[in-house]
Formats: structure tokens, C-alpha cells, sequence
């Protein structure tokens, strides 16, 4: 089976999530801000064109994610979405206007580059479609101990980089364990159609630990700067889905000698994070627009 589908329908939905957040944020500055919790926000927010639109570029997303799952490894497809970062920063830049600097250019650079070469070096291999539960088993145990012991860590720190970080890891564990339920799930749809899929715990679970994810995330984004949250969820989540697509699917990489290009390789991609997330324009997108700690209550 050819690689290259599953390559392309993560790219779409990297950029679907990207132009997603762009059309969110839009809608968002255009709403006057309000410090207390507003009932009628979403009903501002259906009469938005942009917001509208940034829900259908949601969906088309998580469909485009599912095609990519369901035609290739788990350790392929969620590592290239990494290029979610870049690619929002140059979207919202086309939407929201602003200036991607040189430092920012670089930082896409290095996230490409770093983002090739770890996955060629890799060279991930298709394993099962889907998992024994004897295999969940012991994963969603780990999976639920890591994120819990993150989250009260997070909890015991005050706000700043290292709670946002603790909270950061929690959702990267989530997002990489929700990509793996949706794998499974989709292979239920296409075994057994709409009923089996519907039938799945899989199917269930992906959808509980998602909005989890989406939790943990915006927690993340609220406790700390972006510089602590954003490097830590975008090689988080590839690393523990490569974890998940070895233990669960019986996907394979290269070892030995091959594994000094793959670190070296995500170590630019952590590179090019780092630097994004210091990036104003990509702190205006993807974090709270208040970047200090101390001036939340």
C-alpha cells in the first residue's frame, strides 16, 4: 500500500485545523471582549461568516484525519501534524494580516526540514488496521496514569512555563491516544459500515478523550506562555503516537545507527516550534492574546 495517500489527507487536515484557527480568530476580534461569561457569545458568534466557516474547516479536518488513518500508520500521520503550526501561521497571516518575520520563515524551515528527515529516516511501516483489546488494555492505563500525573502536577504550580508545559504534555498524550481510537474506529466503518462504527467503543472513546484533549490544550494555553506549551504538545504528540503505533498496530521503524537522523531530526523540529511560538503573530492565533501570567486573576 502506497504511503502517499495517507501523506496527503494529513496534509489537508493539518491545513483544514489550520485555516480553522485562522477563521475562529477572526470572528473572535470581532466580538468586544467581556470579562464575564457571556451566554449569548455563541449566538454572536453563528452570525459570523468566519466562525461559520472555521467550524466546516473543523469537520473537514477530523474527515480528512480519519481518510489518513485509515490508509496509513499512525506513526506517518500524526507526526505531519506538526506542519499544523506553520501552516496556521501562514494562513493567518493571509487572513489576519501581519507580517511573518525571519525568525518565523526559519522556524517553518526548520520544522519541514526537521519533520522530512525524521520521518525518512524512519521510514514507518503499515502494521495492522486495527488493535486486540488486550493491547488497549494496558495502554489506556498508561495513557490515563501519564495524563493524570501531568494534569496534578500542573495543578501544583502556579501559573507560568512550567504549569503550562505539565499541562501541555497531558493534552499531547490525549491528542496522540485519541488519534489511535480514531483509527480503530474507522476500521470498524469500513469493515462493518455506519452500524459497526456506531457499535465501536472506539468510536465513543475517541470522541470523550478529544474534547479531554481540547481541554487539557486550552488549559495549556491559558496557564503560561506559548514558549513553554507549544514546543512541548507539537513533539509530544508525534513521539507518543509513534509510541501507540508500535505497541498497538505493530508499526515498525528503523533502529540502530538510523535513530542519530531521526533525533536529529526532531530536535529541529523542536527547534522550529520554539521559535514559532515566539512569533507574535503565532502567539495572536493559537494563545491568549495576554502572554503574561501575572496579569491573569
Amino acid at each position: 500500500m502506497s504511503v502517499w495517500p495517507s501523506v496527503l489527507f494529513a496534509l489537508l487536515a493539518a491545513a483544514s485545523n489550520g485555516l480553522a484557527t485562522a477563521l475562529q480568530r477572526h470572528a473572535a476580534r470581532t466580538i468586544p471582549l467581556s470579562s464575564r461569561l457571556r451566554l449569548g457569545l455563541l449566538v454572536d458568534l453563528l452570525h459570523r461568516a468566519a466562525w461559520l466557516g472555521g467550524m466546516l474547516a473543523v469537520i473537514a479536518a477530523a474527515c480528512f484525519q480519519a481518510l489518513a488513518l485509515s490508509q496509513g500508520a499512525l506513526s506517518v500521520v500524526q507526526p505531519i501534524f506538526v506542519l499544523e503550526l506553520p501552516l496556521t501561521l501562514i494562513i493567518g497571516r493571509l487572513i489576519l494580516g501581519g507580517r511573518i518575520s525571519r525568525v518565523g520563515w526559519t522556524g517553518v524551515a526548520l520544522i519541514v526540514v526537521g519533520l522530512g528527515s525524521a520521518l525518512a529516516a524512519a521510514a514507518p511501516t503499515i502494521g495492522n488496521d486495527n488493535a486486540p483489546f488486550s493491547r488497549w488494555v494496558p495502554a489506556l492505563a498508561v495513557c490515563a496514569a501519564v495524563i493524570a500525573t501531568a494534569v496534578g502536577a500542573a495543578l501544583r504550580r502556579g501559573a507560568g512555563g512550567v504549569r503550562a508545559a505539565c499541562f501541555a504534555a497531558s493534552a499531547a498524550i490525549a491528542y496522540a491516544l485519541t488519534a489511535a481510537l480514531m483509527k480503530d474506529a474507522t476500521h470498524a466503518w469500513e469493515v462493518g459500515g455506519p452500524g459497526a462504527f456506531f457499535a465501536s467503543w472506539q468510536t465513543y472513546g475517541f470522541a470523550l478523550v478529544g474534547v479531554l484533549a481540547l481541554f487539557l490544550y486550552e488549559n495549556a494555553m491559558q496557564s503560561g506562555p506559548l514558549t513553554a506549551s507549544q514546543p512541548v504538545d507539537t513533539l509530544g504528540d508525534a513521539l507518543v503516537s509513534l509510541s501507540l503505533g508500535i505497541t498497538l498496530f505493530d508499526e515498525r521503524i528503523r533502529t540502530g545507527w538510523w535513530l542519530l537522523p531521526e533525533a536529529l531530526g526532531m530536535a529541529l523540529v523542536l527547534w522550529g516550534a520554539l521559535l514559532l511560538s515566539r512569533v507574535a503573530l503565532a502567539r495572536d492565533l493559537v494563545g491568549p492574546q495576554e502572554q503574561e501570567p501575572a496579569a491573569r486573576k
